[in-house]
């Protein structure tokens, strides 16, 4: 829609003003990717997860231990969701990871928990795609902008139901694993970290856009666990999420998550990171 207010004489210099990062990100705590890197020379696999195309499963990661989201048959986007496995209340926040790094989120880059936690829960520590870097339409991958595909936005622009976008996947996955009612899970769902997906947004418009994924079988995501997690994942019903969204019409691939136990004593220096500081008492 074209705009319905005259512009101020001063428009121009208005536009002009400098742009300002939000947050002081050079006094984000740093990670030590050196101490990381040591610890996965020698580690072992000691578990993994199928996850079904258009399906999800959960997954559990003690702290101290490294998972990997992997490509394994085709390309495919998965939608990730992260908790304190003691307490669910404590979960990824995309908002303020996108905040404290960026749009989409590469090795040294944290996931970090929802307010009044705010702590690492999952630091990227390898990332089998940071060649991809951003293309000429702008768009990159592993993106904290998109929110998950849902049944409910599809009844608003589709007018049918459709039960295996990623939040109904996760919904019956934490259902399942916390033997929870659907009704008592669904609410602990949350916006993910999508997964391989490439996405940006348009020069126009600014609108959120995907393309397909230049993910190939063997490629991984691999996450530090800095404290016991309990994980969610869906194989988005996207498929590669280059043509469609929600919909059985799109090829689809299972992912795997593996878990991996670092050798004896690679991380004696490493603690767990502590609940933010703030006292909680909001002026009061």
């Amino acid at each position: 829609m074209p705009p319905q207010t005259q512009p101020p004489d001063d428009a121009d210099r208005r536009r002009a003003a400098p742009a300002i990062v939000c947050y002081a990100v050079d006094r984000v705590p740093p990670c030590d990717l050196a101490l990381y890197r040591s610890a996965r020379e020698g580690m072992t696999r000691i578990a993994e997860t199928i996850v079904p195309p258009r399906e999800a499963r959960t997954f559990e990661v003690p702290a101290g231990h490294f998972f990997r989201i992997v490509s394994i048959e085709g390309p495919q986007v998965g939608d990730l969701n992260l908790w304190n496995a003691s307490d669910l209340s404590e979960r990824f926040f995309s908002g303020k990871t996108r905040a404290l790094h960026a749009t989409h989120v590469g090795t040294g880059d944290r996931l970090w928990s929802s307010l009044p936690h705010l702590r690492p829960l999952a630091t990227i520590t390898h990332d089998t795609l940071d060649w991809y870097g951003w293309d000429a339409d702008g768009a990159g991958v592993h993106d904290v902008i998109g929110t998950r595909c849902d049944p409910y936005t599809q009844r608003l622009l589709g007018g049918d139901d459709y039960h295996h976008c990623c939040h109904s996947n996760l919904t019956r996955a934490l259902a399942d694993h916390r033997g929870l009612p659907l009704a008592e899970a669904e609410p602990h769902v949350h916006d993910v970290l999508n997964v391989f997906m490439c996405t940006g947004f348009t020069r126009d418009a600014h609108r959120y856009f995907m393309k397909a994924s230049p993910v190939r079988p063997g490629d991984f995501l691999e996450l530090f666990a800095e404290i016991d997690l309990l994980g969610a994942l869906s194989a988005c019903p996207g498929g590669d999420c280059g043509s469609s969204h929600s919909s059985d019409a799109a090829r689809c691939h299972p992912l795997k998550v593996e878990i991996y136990r670092p050798r004896e004593g690679a991380l004696a220096a490493w603690r767990p990171p502590e609940r933010n500081a703030y006292a909680r008492s909001h002026g009061r």
